[in-house]
């Protein structure tokens, strides 16, 4: 899911990524998001650089809130990113027990409260600036294992123009999956739909986990913002990628690949199994009949099909890019 940077409302459990552009944009985004929290009467941590921290504090004493009187509260902590990171990095390399110890020992102190929590960080962008992408998507990981620990929101942001690049694209695509929600800048440079005569395609693959389908689903709706397809396209999208993906999971019990294209006018997806279409009689690796979560595809579809592939199957859908959703015609 894309949303607006500068209405950041997120609940707990949800863990968000922000490319941004300009760091006045990223500040009135992380101030907004720690604001809303201290409306809720919630309690922030933010670990950032020091040129960062004092701009959001000066953001947040001009939206009314005392700082000094929150930090001394403790419903503000305000912790230098470097320095944090250092202290599960003894040796220059992420170990878990002591980021476990380190942040998971803040955030347990934080939630002794009983106030929910709003956590942001930039330590991951610290590390790919650094040429540690492996580092930063391995400290995205962690974060989501505390996640599982205990509930809190969690914001993390990278300069947009340090993730730029088809070099970069695989890892980037990891950093989406890893998030709940993806939040782009505002220009109208990232907002335009491409041209006609453009293709842009995503790659990536999912293992045979329950919550892959929802992985997916949601690393396609933050790329497919980002690519500036209108809503009720990602809403079609989520729906058979949500389908086709869970169908690999449970039916053909497979780990699976996704590939996105939006050439022109036109969205295809596809996914592929492990499980070919040639099965024998009585078998549910697929034969596309039309269950329910099928004929859903095909209404939404221009047109729809499965076929074997090398290894397996692909099961694809295309979608107009363009307009109103297909099942509205």
């Amino acid at each position: 899911m894309a949303t607006p940077t500068h209405d950041v409302s997120l609940d707990g459990g949800e863990h968000v990524v922000h490319f941004y552009d300009r760091d006045s944009e990223l500040v009135e985004a992380v101030a907004a998001y720690v604001a809303a929290g201290f409306s809720a009467e919630g309690v922030a941590i933010v670990i950032a650089t020091e040129a960062h921290r004092e701009a959001f504090a000066l953001a947040l004493e001009t939206a009314g809130i005392d700082t000094a009187e929150a930090r001394a509260q403790e419903r503000l902590v305000l912790l230098d990113a470097a320095t944090t990171m250092a202290a599960f990095m003894p040796d220059g390399k992420i170990d878990r027990g002591a980021f476990h110890e380190v942040v998971g020992g803040l955030l347990r102190a934080a939630a002794e409260s009983g106030r929910a929590i709003r956590a942001y960080g930039e330590m991951v962008s610290l590390l790919w600036d650094a040429g540690d992408v492996v580092g930063a998507i391995e400290l995205e990981t962690l974060w989501n294992e505390l996640g599982s620990e205990m509930p809190f929101s969690l914001y993390c942001a990278y300069p947009a123009a340090s993730v730029s690049g088809s070099e970069h694209a695989p890892a980037l695509h990891q950093v989406c999956h890893l998030h709940s929600s993806v939040l782009r800048g505002a220009s109208e440079k990232d907002r335009r739909v491409p041209e006609a005569d453009s293709t842009r395609e995503l790659v990536a693959e999912f293992a045979a986990e329950r919550a892959s389908p929802g992985h997916a689903r949601r690393l396609v709706l933050g790329v497919l913002a980002e690519w500036g397809c209108g809503p009720a396209l990602l809403q079609d999208a989520a729906v058979v990628v949500s389908e086709l993906a869970t169908n690999a999971v449970l039916h053909a019990a497979s780990s699976f690949s996704l590939s996105v294209t939006l050439d022109g006018a036109r969205l295809r997806i596809a996914i592929h199994d492990a499980r070919p279409l040639s099965t024998t009689a009585g078998d549910s690796g697929l034969s596309p009949q039309r269950t329910h979560g099928l004929g859903l595809v095909e209404a939404l579809s221009l047109r729809w099909g499965a076929e074997d592939a090398a290894h397996g199957k692909a099961v694809w859908a295309e979608l107009r890019a363009a307009g109103e959703s297909q099942a509205s015609h």
